[in-house]
Order: C-alpha cells, then structure tokens, then sequence
C-alpha cells in the first residue's frame, strides 16, 4: 500500500473525526430524547384520541423535544383491566381510563358511578374542580403512586337493545354487557337483568351474534363503536353520567421536573376540556341522527330506575361511603 504523506494523512484524520463528532451529536440527540407510550381503548375517530395525540405533541413541543409520546389507540396495547396494571408495570406511561377502573385499587375513587349520582355534564366538570374529586384522587394515589392529572367527560350512558324496554321490570332476563368493573352492574342488577362483562373491542361481534341482547353507553360512543348497526333500540337511561381519568405512571411522574410535571398537567387539562366539548356537542345531535338512521329511540322515567336501585342496590355491596356520595350530589 502506498504510504499517506503527511497531508493526506491529516485531511483523512479530521474527516474521520467530523464523521465520529456526527454520529456521537446523532446519538446523543436520540438519547436524549424519551420516548413514552400512552394507551387507551377507543378509536381513532374519538375526540379521547385526537386530543391525546394533541397533548403528546404539545408536551414535546413544551420540553423542547426532550419527550415524545406515542399514542396507542383501540385496546393496541391491551384491555382496560391491562392498561390500568401496566402502569404498575411500567409497560405504559400514560392511560385515559374510567375511574371505575381505577377504583379496583381504590374502592372510593368508584363513587360517581354510582348511578344517577349527577344531574348532567356541567355537574361532571364541577366534580373533576372539586374537593371531594381532588381528596380521592389523592387518596388513589397513596395507595396506587399513579397521579390523576384530569378530567374528560365521556358522557352519559344509554342502553341499546334488541328487545325493547322502557321500565325495570322489562329488563327482567336481558342478558346485557358491561365493563369488566363492578360498579356498572348496579342499574341490571337492580332491574333484573344479567350483567355480563366483555372487553370493550368484543361487544360489536357479541352483539351481532346474540352472546348478549343489550349493551350501555353514551350516544358518541355508540356512533363510535358502531353499535346501532345491529341495536335496534336505544333506550336514554342516562344512568351513569361517564368520565375519563388521565392517569400518569409512578415510574413517568418521579423522573419529571417540577416545571414538567406542571406541562404535562396543563397539556393533559386542556386537552380534556377540548375532548370534553367535542363530547358534549356530538351527544346533543346524536338523538336526531340515530332517528334518521332508523333506529327506535326511547325516553323514559329515569325516576322510577332511580328509585329502584336505590332500593336494591346498597352502596355497602358497591364498597362506596355513602359520605362520598352524598358531597358529590351536593356540589352545585
């Protein structure tokens, strides 16, 4: 091999340390930058998606892209039940998830699902401003280490079934599907009903082939999830006013900042009342077009429901106090 003069040799040297200088700044620009994983189990469609995809990417663009958030939509990364678990895991840094989910650590946290416990969507976004909201997400806390940054309104909750009914009694035998949490079997309990727990990404097929007669929830999500295509009736119980709980992992909130655990509280917050809104607006027009599409839609007397879980269902059996329950339907 010819020998290198002295020139050469040095031209060759610098450039093979600008060469090594840009994959070291490249690699170190990658380390730098964190990458989180947020999960949940509704669609791409949904404003919980759309806002949570916003969120990430304010919180990158707020930490000057020292974090990027990867949203994992429709159950990707597991079940409610599994997401909640994985922020004990720490397989997930971030979930939107019911709070009767959540209660499965803290019982009390499953207070406002106690059924017909708020009077409409404006006494939802009261409770997530509250003392009492804020004193049991506290206490979730100490017994979990996962932090509650915010509050979405998910909605009310509606059933839909094949056979129509328009009282308690007539729900008498349906068998209909609810979350895999306790808290949502009080209303077919009380009435009579089998109330069957099937993941949230199953119940269009169970539904279609009959596994269950009937399922609950709010009008966007029935839209979402396609449900009116094989649901004749839409019954507007209302019986359970749903929200939606930011949660951040232990293992996420102790590595941040002070000054970025405030972001991502903010980001979270807005976020929220951004989806919150959407919700709200689409619930108000949705009876009209589930009509058009020929579905049958039916109101009914949500007192005489009221009143028949009241009866039935103690707030003992649900592991509630009633103390919680009663602050909550007073805040005006």
């Amino acid at each position: 091999m010819k020998a290198l003069t002295r020139k050469q040799f040095a031209i060759k040297t610098i450039a093979a340390c600008a060469i090594f200088a840009g994959v070291t700044a490249t690699f170190g620009v990658a380390n730098a930058q964190t990458k989180l994983k947020w999960a949940h189990v509704y669609e791409t469609s949904e404003p919980y998606h759309k806002w949570s995809v916003w969120a990430g990417e304010e919180f990158k663009k707020r930490t000057n892209g020292k974090y990027e958030i990867q949203v994992f939509p429709a159950s990707s990364l597991g079940k409610e039940s599994d997401i909640n678990q994985g922020l004990q895991l720490g397989t997930v840094d971030i979930i939107l998830t019911g709070a009767s989910f959540a209660s499965n650590s803290y019982p009390r946290l499953a207070v406002s699902y106690y059924p017909f416990t708020f009077r409409d969507a404006d006494h939802v976004i009261k409770y997530g401003k509250s003392d009492v909201f804020k004193e049991l997400t506290e206490g979730y806390k100490k017994a979990t280490g996962n932090t509650v940054t915010a509050l979405t309104y998910y909605g009310a909750r509606h059933a839909t079934s094949n056979k129509l009914f328009k009282n308690c009694d007539e729900m008498k035998g349906i068998k209909m599907r609810v979350p895999d949490s306790p808290a949502y079997t009080a209303l077919p309990r009380a009435c009579g009903a089998n109330p069957t727990p099937i993941a949230f990404a199953e119940v269009y097929l169970a539904l279609q082939n009959g596994t269950v007669d009937a399922q609950e929830n709010p009008l966007p999500t029935i839209e979402a999830k396609k449900f009116y295509e094989v649901q004749k009736n839409i019954i507007l119980t209302g019986h359970i006013a749903d929200a939606l709980l930011t949660v951040i992992a232990p293992s996420l909130w102790g590595k941040l900042s002070p000054a970025e655990q405030k972001i991502l509280s903010d980001v979270t917050q807005e976020a929220a009342v951004n989806a919150t809104n959407d919700i709200r607006k689409r619930e108000g027009e949705l009876v009209e077009e589930f009509k058009k599409k020929g579905n049958n839609v039916v109101t009914v007397d949500r007192a005489d429901f009221q009143q028949r879980v009241l009866k039935a269902i103690t707030f003992e059996s649900m592991k509630l106090d009633k103390k919680d329950w009663d602050r909550v339907v007073n805040i005006k």
